[in-house]
């Protein structure tokens, strides 16, 4: 009998390591697939132009320089552009933050009357637009054309961001609002200090989409304010480079084609590309361990 039951003991173990070697390699795998891409545009923006068009960089570069962030930062509209979209990644993930509790918040008052009018009203914006067309026109007519608020205004509620925050809040003991009105707050009051504090996961988690949707936008000044360089965006630069690396503009000065002769037009892209990349890159790491716990706290209810 105690034979039998090492035997079973002895095969559960082997199993149990064999999964958990099969699990680490699995994860190494995904690990060098995720990082080798970002690994080798690093490399090839730190390694000199002429000898990245040899080819067969991989992580490391062959023969470092920072001459094509020189470059780079030689444009004119660089830093402009970065501070544009610095500018607008912080106003416009406040002002979502802030719009987008909220308006959950009052959703998720059993006391609202209009609750559900509101939420299918919010929800048939996720299906129907009006179209490019139209919300140019209405851009236009608002007079937000050429303006800092066209980045931050349109985007200020969005309907998928009120309903996680909205299904967070419903998780939450409505005792604990009831109590606070029992000691006289009124709703501001247990908006700003009861549930915001409760929410932080939640408000995280949003916080990084939008954060991550605002720094990445071009189209937007594409649109409405390509007329307008001092309302750039750093995205915008970075799309210009990629589109043509020989279009006429001036930088400091100078032709751009006069600038990118001394470094390849790949070289450009990917210190470009590093640059845009790294803010994004070092907000990640503090909002990580928010980000789990709010999506799949936020997702419970619908």
């Amino acid at each position: 009998m105690s034979k039998t039951r090492n035997t079973a003991t002895f095969n559960a173990t082997l199993s149990d390591k064999m999964f958990d070697w099969a699990n680490v390699l699995v994860m190494c795998l995904v690990l060098v697939i995720t990082l080798y891409p970002f690994l080798n545009v690093l490399a090839i923006s730190f390694n000199e132009s002429n000898d990245t068009v040899r080819g067969g960089l991989t992580i490391f570069p062959r023969e470092f320089t920072l001459k094509n962030y020189e470059t780079i930062f030689a444009y004119s509209g660089l830093i402009t552009g970065f501070k544009i979209s610095v500018l607008r990644t912080i106003v416009g993930t406040l002002l979502g933050l802030l719009s987008g509790s909220m308006l959950a918040y009052c959703l998720a008052r059993p006391d609202f009357q209009s609750r559900k009018f509101v939420s299918t009203f919010l929800a048939m914006t996720m299906y129907v637009s009006g179209g490019l067309i139209p919300t140019y026109m209405l851009f236009r007519d608002l007079h937000l054309m050429n303006t800092f608020g066209v980045y931050v205004l349109p985007g200020i509620v969005s309907a998928f961001n009120v309903f996680v925050i909205r299904s967070f809040i419903d998780g939450l003991p409505y005792a604990l609002q009831e109590s606070a009105k029992i000691d006289g707050a009124n709703d501001f009051t247990i908006y700003w200090r009861v549930i915001l504090p409760l929410c932080k996961p939640v408000l995280a988690t949003i916080a990084l989409f939008l954060a991550v949707g605002q720094w990445n936008s071009w189209f937007d000044t594409y649109l409405y304010n390509n007329s307008t360089p001092s309302l750039t965006t750093l995205q915008y630069e970075l799309t210009k480079v990629l589109q043509s690396t020989t279009n006429s503009s001036d930088v400091r000065g100078k032709n751009i084609t006069d600038i990118v002769t001394s470094v390849s037009p790949e070289s450009i892209k990917m210190a470009i590309t590093i640059v845009v990349s790294l803010p994004i890159l070092v907000v990640y790491p503090f909002l990580q361990r928010y980000f789990v716990s709010g999506m799949t706290l936020g997702a419970v209810k619908s």
